[in-house]
């Protein structure tokens, strides 16, 4: 069991505390930070912690073993370098950062501080995924041939023209940076690196914030392309189909954050003018907020390094980037491929984690 102090208490911190206290084993929260604590204070002595509005207070603090940022997006990597010298580990909400040149800052100090980085790709935890990336292994889909997705809905009419989230700022290319990221990890989950990417992005629907169309075009080191597209003033719903040389395999909805069915269809050599229908596959239900969190613990507290350099998580940043670049540009945009260096050796953590009894 590691304690761990949540930072924001927003509408998805709290669904982060939710998801393990009182639930977990490997992790609870005892503490929490709120520039302004009077908007959560119920909330927080609901599941038996206090708040407080100084994240200084929280990194002193020599019983806090880890921090857990459900805060602005430009506010990530400053956060995880404090913490990181404070010797806490560090999980982040996503996006990890928005440039690569914070996300190798905040790698490096990870690493040289020996703490845990993790950055928060629930979907990498629905069954569905983990079970068409074993398709994809095994041969069963063939070769990879192309990927396809959205993940849309009214996200820009949910908030008022002063709220951070309406902050071209805190989100460049309107829709990727809080949607659009969960399907490029997914696509980097089951494909690899991204070689180019081209873009265009624009603000349609109102006359304030980010914008609220945007698509992406991309190709990868393996030679699969694939398509992203990121609608923020329609309806909810998301969708991501893969296909593959022997078939294809489709999850979607309008909630994502329940367990996923998968659609699954192959090409039957025997019956090529027959259109067959697809297979519903189902799974077991499972958290996967308490999954990704329950990871992070167990690496933290055995000095496991999950975020790394030259792994998914810095190369998701690089192609937000060249998203970005290609948007304002017009044309098509390489992606500096993700290198390792010295901060991605696996590393010891700084101090062992005190074993406490369990609290009643």
């Amino acid at each position: 069991m590691i304690n761990a102090a949540i930072v924001g208490l927003g509408r998805w911190g709290q669904n982060l505390v939710t998801s393990v206290q009182g639930k977990s084993r490997k992790i609870r929260f005892t503490a929490g930070v709120l520039r302004h604590p009077d908007k959560a204070r119920d909330f927080a002595a609901q599941h038996g912690f206090p708040l407080y509005s100084d994240y200084n207070t929280v990194l002193a603090d020599p019983k806090i073993d880890a921090i857990v940022l459900a805060t602005p997006h430009t506010a990530h990597a400053a956060q995880i370098v404090a913490a990181a010298k404070a010797g806490k580990h560090v999980f982040t909400e996503k996006p990890f950062t928005l440039t690569t040149r914070s996300a190798q800052a905040a790698m490096r100090a990870c690493a040289e501080n020996r703490v845990t980085l993790a950055v928060g790709y629930n979907w990498r935890f629905q069954p569905a995924l983990q079970e068409i990336r074993a398709m994809l292994t095994d041969g069963r889909l063939g070769k990879l041939l192309h990927i396809e997705g959205n993940f849309c809905g009214p996200s820009a009419y949910r908030f008022g023209r002063e709220h951070w989230r309406q902050s071209r700022d805190e989100g460049p290319a309107g829709g990727m940076t809080g949607r659009g990221v969960h399907v490029v990890d997914a696509m980097l989950y089951l494909s690899g690196q991204v070689a180019s990417v081209h873009a265009q992005s624009f603000r349609l629907a109102q006359d304030f914030g980010v914008d609220d169309t945007t698509s992406m075009l991309f190709r990868f080191n393996n030679g699969a392309t694939g398509y992203l597209g990121t609608i923020i003033a329609t309806a909810e719903t998301w969708r991501m189909q893969v296909f593959g040389s022997n078939g294809w395999v489709e999850v979607s909805d309008v909630e994502h954050l329940t367990t996923w069915q998968m659609k699954v269809c192959l090409v039957d050599p025997q019956h090529l003018l027959t259109h067959h229908k697809p297979q519903i596959v189902s799974f077991p239900e499972t958290s996967t907020e308490r999954a990704e969190l329950e990871q992070f613990a167990q690496a933290a507290a055995s000095g496991r390094p999950l975020a790394v350099a030259g792994g998914d998580e810095m190369h998701g940043v690089a192609v937000l980037e060249a998203i970005l670049k290609s948007a304002t540009s017009k044309k098509t945009v390489k992606v500096a491929p993700a290198r390792k260096t010295a901060a991605g050796k696996k590393t010891a953590p700084k101090k062992k984690l005190a074993k406490r009894p369990a609290k009643k």
